[in-house]
């Protein structure tokens, strides 16, 4: 445990202890969501074939861990850690925690918070406005994956968070990411700019299997057909070898009768 001074109630971590000190996530579906969200992000930007080079090892992307943004840290005032956030444009690497002044200042251009019934207020009033002052986070979104309340905000000329318009999906599109986020069946997804899914990396295992089933079935159809073809191709020549013997008897049996 972390401990802290009875003068200044704040206490300076040397980076070598800089771990995450996060609470344990209060139901399996907010920690569902958070995997989901976080590796179908690395399968577009990383492990797809045609991922952009670009961005393969150039950025990073995180769920349940700590921000640390003060080099005096107070509790209840500096630990903010949010549910899922990405930083663009910094070395892709396992990290402990996110440390604002080892990272060249960097903060998170996208953060998603999945609400709870003991966190949605804070959530809405408190991490929104420190995002906003202090983070200067681009991008702020939030959803609750049992009411599927879903909410996305931008940062103006101004430095103020304003909600951004969904399209007719009820999908809002994120600048820094490049992506779609709505709600599929009841989860947070990203979609890419065309609308399609992106998948997770065992949505994308099912399908590869599912397509790798579809193409035996079709060879295995195709070689049935291929082989009812020769079956029928064997029968005819079968009856055109009866039928020339047969001919050929009743021209003998001719020849005979005529001598």
């Amino acid at each position: 445990m972390l401990s802290i001074s009875t003068t200044d109630n704040a206490v300076k971590f040397p980076p070598s202890e800089l771990l995450s000190d996060e609470p344990t996530l209060e139901t399996e579906r907010h920690l569902n969501q958070i995997i989901l969200l976080l590796l179908s992000l690395r399968w577009w930007w990383q492990e797809r074939p045609d991922a952009p080079e670009a961005r393969r090892n150039n950025f990073y992307a995180a769920g349940n861990l700590t921000v640390y943004y003060s080099r005096h840290q107070r509790r209840s005032e500096y630990f903010r850690g949010p549910d899922f956030f990405v930083v663009l444009d910094t070395e892709y690497k396992e990290r402990k925690s996110w440390t604002v002044w080892e990272e060249d200042g960097k903060y998170p251009n996208a953060i998603v918070e999945i609400l709870s019934p003991t966190t949605a207020s804070v959530d809405r009033t408190e991490k929104k406005r420190i995002y906003q002052n202090i983070f200067r986070t681009p991008e702020y979104f939030w959803f609750d994956p049992y009411t599927l309340e879903f909410k996305g905000f931008r940062l103006n000329e101004k430095s103020k968070y304003r909600p951004i318009e969904a399209n007719e999906y009820g999908w809002l599109w994120s600048e820094q990411l490049e992506l779609y986020l709505g709600i599929v069946a009841e989860k947070l997804r990203f979609m890419t700019p065309e609308g399609d899914l992106v998948p997770a990396p065992n949505e994308v295992a099912i399908q590869e299997q599912l397509q790798t089933e579809a193409a035996n079935q079709q060879a295995e159809a195709e070689r049935q057909r291929a082989e009812a073809a020769n079956e029928r191709a064997e029968a005819e020549r079968q009856r055109a070898e009866a039928a020339e013997a047969e001919l050929a008897r009743l021209r003998d049996q001719i020849k005979k009768q005529g001598d």
